[in-house]
């Protein structure tokens, strides 16, 4: 994986680093299980698990009446799949391989390389588990009917680029505040839980509440995505743009983090970790 670098023209440059890009996704999957087929189910299962735990919310509190007229698990997939997407990337590419670590001692080890093979396996995870868990229950409970698929997949993949973004500027603070940047990686997870808006609508949330949420690429992602799925469903006052807007401008924000925090670098951080 790690072998030395050589000279050579700008495309074969690009594809270098593609190839350690997912070489790295590789390690990052198996690094938090050693058998890649049981991280994937663990994963599974938390999803499984947290739409459960949403739904016994909806009965018990009577708030099925909130969601779109349909098929009211895949309304409650459709936010959690997103949620799940947008806080697992957040917390790898924020916790990835930092500029005092061993392995960016070898030569074409880089931040690039460490933020894309993090980002890219979380990718890789959170698809798989929307497939499998989408055809079990097509396959096991109720044929699902989703209106746009392709667009409904971009968002999940929208919502997955602005956690990349926010991951880029956290991984640039945290060489300087490593507790700090551990501490609003979870606020931002637990703010998610409820800013998110998994269990309501844009379009009902009135007025003097929609600025809240505007502010979060999540909300917009999750109420475009339940546009895309359901037919009767409009979005009113959320953009599909926004979250790339979002994102772009965090991306170049955390890369000017990351490229200032690696002219700066000192082993002696890695003792504060």
């Amino acid at each position: 994986m790690l072998t030395p670098t050589r000279g050579g023209s700008g495309l074969y440059m690009v594809l270098q680093t593609l190839e350690l890009i997912y070489h790295q996704a590789v390690r990052h999957i198996r690094k938090t299980h050693g058998n890649a087929i049981i991280g994937l189910m663990l994963n599974i299962a938390q999803t499984m698990m947290l739409v459960a735990v949403f739904m016994l919310i909806f009965v018990f509190a009577g708030m099925r009446s909130a969601a779109i007229r349909g098929d009211t698990l895949i309304y409650l997939m459709s936010g959690v799949f997103l949620f799940m997407a947008h806080v697992k990337v957040i917390g790898q590419v924020a916790g990835a391989e930092g500029p005092t670590s061993h392995m960016m001692k070898h030569r074409p080890m880089n931040a690039i390389v460490a933020i894309g093979g993090a980002a890219l396996g979380e990718l890789y995870i959170q698809i798989l588990s929307v497939l499998v868990i989408l055809f079990l229950y097509h396959a096991i409970w109720t044929p699902i009917e989703i209106y746009n698929p392709v667009a409904a997949m971009g968002m999940l993949l929208a919502v997955w680029f602005a956690g990349l973004a926010i991951g880029v500027v956290l991984y640039a603070l945290k060489p300087w505040m490593p507790g700090l940047s551990k501490l609003l990686t979870m606020l931002i997870t637990r703010l998610n839980m409820v800013a998110s808006g998994k269990f309501f609508l844009a379009n009902m949330l009135p007025e003097a509440y929609l600025h809240y949420f505007m502010w979060n690429p999540l909300f917009h992602c999750i109420d475009q995505a339940r546009g895309f799925a359901f037919i009767n469903y409009n979005p009113l006052h959320t953009s599909a743009m926004y979250p790339v807007y979002f994102s772009l401008a965090f991306l170049v924000l955390g890369m000017m983090g990351e490229f200032f925090t690696r002219k700066r670098a000192s082993l002696s951080w890695s003792s504060r970790h």
